[in-house]
Formats: structure tokens, sequence, C-alpha cells
């Protein structure tokens, strides 16, 4: 099956925040959200880098969340996101994705190796859910 081209504007305006301890795939997909149109890209590779009440300002409206960082689960984060509606998705590497599904429906998960096109088009879904 062929995959839909996606729109070159699809994050056109957005503010993405990146969790991702792999210091060249944030690179690279912080550059495939720009090239999508975000407007703003921010790129965390730890926890603790987002402060110590990482929702109380949020400063994206995306985001896309690895499962591990640096060896400490994000699922805390992952789960105030979802209690707070605010749109994401996971790109891991993990093969136990009936977890995921489970605890957190409705979100997409990406799995590691994925195609650019991939987690723009779930970037893009995820966005499409919280506006509806």
């Amino acid at each position: 099956m062929e995959k839909p081209i996606l729109d070159a504007k699809l994050l056109e305006g957005v503010r993405v925040l990146i969790l991702e301890d792999e210091f060249l795939i944030a690179m690279d997909v912080e550059q495939l959200c720009r090239d999508y149109g975000a407007a703003d890209v921010q790129i965390r590779r730890s926890l603790e880098e987002l402060g110590p009440d990482p929702l109380a300002s949020i400063g994206f409206d995306v985001a896309v969340v690895d499962m591990r960082l640096g060896g400490t689960s994000t699922l805390d984060f992952a789960r105030g996101l979802f209690e707070a509606g605010i749109p994401f998705v996971f790109a891991t590497g993990y093969a136990d994705l009936d977890e995921f599904a489970t605890s957190f429906p409705g979100v997409e998960v990406v799995g590691k190796p994925y195609l650019g096109t991939d987690l723009v088009g779930a970037l893009g879904t995820a966005l499409a859910r919280r506006r509806s």
C-alpha cells in the first residue's frame, strides 16, 4: 500500500517538543519538523531539562516522546500530557507496543527506525485529534 503524500506545511506554525536522548536522531527530527513548517522546535535530552514541573508552562503544541531518556522512563510525563489533552506521539525502539495502546488510547506509536513521513504523519494526526 502506497503512503499518502504529506502536505509540506502540515506542521506550519506549530511548536514541537522533542524528547530524545540520541543527539543525531533529535537533530534529524528537528530538521524534519522544520521542513514541514514547524515554527519552533525544542529538543530536550532528559526530563530534568524540562524543569521541576514540566507541564506548568507548556511552550509547545505537540510532542515527540521517546519512551526512555538515558535509562529513565518518560511514561509519567506522557501520562501528564495525556491527562492534560496535549497531543503527542511516542517514537520508540521498544517492541511491546500493547502497553502503549492500553495506557494511552489513541496515541500513535512510531517504531524506530521510522520513516520521517511516518513521524510527521503521526504528529499531524495527533494535532487533528486535538482540534476535533
